[in-house]
C-alpha cells in the first residue's frame, strides 16, 4: 500500500457531479451554477479552511468548461515562474476558445511582486485567475488583485458529506474495496476531521493500515488512535484571524474568563506570541484608551517582555496583561476622535492653517504674517489661554468626545473649565 499516493489523492473526485459539498455553490441556484451554464468564468479566490475540496473545484470547473488549465503553488513559485505560466497560457490561448485558467494554489503565500506580476494579464483578460486560501483575502491578496476576483467562500464539510466521501473512499478505493472494511462507529471520526476531508481521509487510511484484511474498523480502534485529539487551531490557518477576533472582543467586553480562555488556545496552537502582544497594543488603544492610559504602557511592556523573554514563560506575561485590559475600564473615545477626524479632512478637503498657526520660521515668513496673532499658552496663569486652533469654516467642530467613565469625566471637567461652551460637561 506504501507504493499507492495517499488515499486523499486517489478519491479526488474526476467529475464535478462527483463533487461532493458546497452546495451553496454547485446547486441549482447556487452562486458558481449560472457561470458554468454559460461559460463565462471570471478570476476568483475560494476562501475556506483546509480539505474542503478548493484545489479539487478549481481542477473540475476547468475540466467542466474544457479550459486550459496550468497550477502554481504559492510555497514553490517565485514571479519568474508567474510570468512563464502566464506566457505559456497565453500561447496556448491561440488554439483554445475559452480563456486559460491559472490556478495559484495558497495565493495568500504571494508577496505584494509575486501578485502584483498576475495584475496585467489579469486585467487584460488574457487568464482567469483562480486561488484557493484558507486565509481571509480581504488581509492577504492585494486589493488591486481582490478587486478584479470574485471571492467564493467554501464551508466546512457537514456531517453527512464526510460519511458519504468516507463510505465512498470504503466501497470504491481500489485498495480499500476489496478488504470489505467497515465503520462501526463514525463520531470520533467526525469529530477530529472536523469538517476536513482530507483529515477525514487521512484517518480512514491510518486505521486501514492497522487492520487485517478483511477485518471490521470497530470503536476499540478508533478511540486508540484519536485518543489524542488534536488541538483545533491553527496559527497559518482558517481559524487564525477568528480566535484573535474573540480574543480581542473578550477583553472588549470585559470578560477576564473568556480572555484567557483564547489566549490559551492561541499559545497552545502554537500562534508567534509578538503577534498576541502586538494584538493587545491596538486593543490597549482602541477598547481602553483614555479611560486608562496606563493601558497602553503595560501593554507595550509585555510586548518588550516576551521578546526579551520567549516562551513559555512569555505565557504569564500575557496572560497578566490581557487579564489587565479585560479587568479595565473601557474608552473607544480617541479610536472614534481619530476616524472622526479623518472623516472631515476628506470630506473638506486642505483646509489652510491659520496664519497665527504657521511657523515663522525666518524674516520672509514673519513679514508675511507667519505665526501673528499667536499667543503663548504657557504665558497665563495654568498654562493655558483660549484661541482658535482649527481651520477657517472648521471652528466649533467636536471631534473628541469624552466616554462615560471616571478618568474622562475627570478630562470633561477640565475642557469645560478651559473651553466654557464649547464643551458639553458629562
Amino acid at each position: 500500500m506504501n507504493s499507492l499516493p495517499p488515499l486523499a489523492e486517489r478519491c479526488r473526485p474526476k467529475l464535478l457531479s462527483q463533487y461532493v459539498g458546497q452546495k451553496h455553490l454547485l446547486s441549482e441556484n447556487g452562486l458558481l451554477s449560472p457561470m458554468l451554464k454559460n461559460g463565462a468564468l471570471p478570476s476568483m479566490i475560494f476562501w475556506g479552511p483546509p480539505g474542503v475540496g478548493k484545489t479539487t473545484l478549481a481542477r473540475l470547473i476547468a475540466k467542466e468548461s474544457k479550459r486550459e488549465f496550468h497550477a502554481l503553488s504559492a510555497i514553490h513559485s517565485g514571479v519568474k515562474d508567474v510570468r512563464d505560466a502566464i506566457a505559456k497560457a497565453e500561447d496556448r490561448s491561440l488554439f483554445q476558445k475559452g480563456k486559460p485558467i491559472l490556478f495559484i494554489d495558497e495565493i495568500h503565500r504571494f508577496s505584494k511582486s509575486q501578485q502584483d506580476s498576475l495584475l496585467a494579464a489579469v486585467e487584460a483578460g488574457t487568464i482567469s485567475l483562480f486561488g484557493a486560501t484558507t486565509e481571509n483575502p480581504g488581509f492577504e491578496v492585494i486589493p488591486a488583485l481582490l478587486s478584479r476576483c470574485q471571492v467564493f467562500i467554501l464551508q466546512p464539510l457537514k456531517e453527512d458529506e464526510l460519511i458519504e466521501i468516507g463510505n465512498n473512499a470504503l466501497l470504491k478505493d481500489e485498495y480499500l474495496a476489496p478488504k470489505e472494511y467497515k465503520i462501526e462507529d463514525w463520531d470520533p471520526i467526525i469529530r477530529v476531521a472536523d469538517g476536513d476531508a482530507r483529515r477525514l481521509l487521512n484517518i480512514i487510511e491510518l486505521l486501514a493500515n492497522r487492520q487485517e484484511e478483511g477485518s471490521f474498523l470497530i470503536k476499540a480502534d478508533l478511540d486508540s488512535l484519536l485518543e489524542a485529539n488534536p488541538i483545533l487551531y491553527d496559527r497559518k490557518g482558517d481559524q487564525h484571524y477568528d480566535i484573535v477576533s474573540a480574543f480581542i472582543k473578550s477583553i472588549r467586553g470585559s470578560d477576564p474568563q473568556a480572555t484567557v480562555y483564547w489566549l490559551a488556545r492561541m499559545i497552545e496552537g502554537g500562534e508567534d506570541p509578538k503577534f498576541i502582544a502586538r494584538r493587545m497594543l491596538i486593543s490597549a488603544a482602541e477598547d481602553i484608551g483614555l479611560a486608562n492610559p496606563n493601558a497602553l504602557l503595560i501593554a507595550n511592556a509585555c510586548f518588550d517582555s516576551v521578546e526579551k523573554i520567549g516562551m513559555p514563560e512569555g505565557r504569564i506575561v500575557l496572560s497578566q496583561c490581557a487579564l489587565y485590559l479585560a479587568t479595565s475600564a473601557k474608552s473607544n473615545s480617541a479610536y472614534l476622535a481619530i476616524d472622526k477626524a479623518l472623516a472631515l479632512v476628506k470630506e473638506t478637503g486642505r483646509k489652510e492653517v491659520p496664519p497665527h498657526l504657521r511657523n515663522p520660521a525666518n524674516k520672509l515668513l514673519k513679514s508675511i504674517g507667519h505665526g501673528k496673532g499667536y499667543v503663548y499658552p504657557h504665558s497665563y496663569t495654568g498654562h493655558f489661554k483660549a484661541q482658535e486652533y482649527m481651520p477657517k469654516d472648521l471652528e466649533g467642530s467636536i471631534l473628541y468626545e469624552t466616554a462615560d467613565n471616571p478618568k474622562e469625566e475627570s478630562i470633561s471637567k477640565q475642557l469645560q473649565l478651559w473651553w466654557s461652551g464649547k464643551y458639553k460637561s458629562r
